[in-house]
C-alpha cells in the first residue's frame, strides 16, 4: 500500500478507488456519506488490494 493511496483515501475515498469500477465507487461514496471514517475504511479495504 503506497503512501500516495492511503492520501488519496484520506483526502477523497471515492477518488483513490476509480480504477476498480463503478459499483466500488458507488459503494464508497456511499459509506462517506454516512460518514467520513467509514468511507476511509472501506476505500482502504477495498483498494489497493
Amino acid at each position: 500500500m503506497s503512501l500516495r493511496f492511503v492520501l488519496t483515501c484520506i483526502v477523497c475515498p471515492p477518488l483513490a478507488v476509480v480504477n476498480k469500477g463503478c459499483g466500488t465507487i458507488l459503494l464508497v461514496a456511499i459509506a462517506t456519506l454516512f460518514g467520513w471514517i467509514p468511507g476511509v475504511l472501506l476505500a482502504l479495504a477495498l483498494g489497493d488490494g
